[in-house]
């Protein structure tokens, strides 16, 4: 695990992973495992569900289930601070970059699973759209 992961990771054990758990009615869903996006590394019960509340184009609320690597859980948590209050728009518009400012530092592990989670947020987004929600 790169340093700045360590370090993010370390910090998430002592304050607590804020953004643990489910929403009762998302607009967004999202299973990794049935979108076939690897992020949480490794084989076997891996998954992460991600739960997406969203009121006029906006998401205002994010929640995620999760049995991952640390790096995994390092980047949906950046993911999950990232997003409240970003447009839908906004939110497709984010980067690998944006992950990295959040963790002060390099890290190809976490650009690795920024991408994924990017793909599979991106997935959802635009599945939300077609519904015409």
């Amino acid at each position: 695990m790169d340093e700045p992961v360590i370090r993010y990771y370390r910090r998430l054990l002592k304050s607590g992973f804020e953004s643990i758990g489910s929403l009762e009615r998302p607009s967004i869903f999202l299973d990794s495992i049935g979108e076939k996006v690897r992020i949480c590394g490794g084989i076997g019960n891996n998954y992460l569900h991600l739960y997406i509340a969203v009121v006029a184009d906006e998401i205002v609320d994010i929640k995620y289930k999760c049995m991952c690597d640390p790096t995994a859980n390092v980047a949906v948590e950046i993911l999950c601070k990232l997003l409240p209050g970003k447009t839908l728009e906004q939110a497709t518009r984010l980067s690998e970059e944006s992950f990295l400012k959040v963790l002060g530092g390099p890290s190809m592990e976490l650009s690795k699973r920024a991408r994924g989670l990017l793909e599979l947020l991106a997935r959802g987004i635009a599945r939300y759209r077609q519904a015409g929600a």
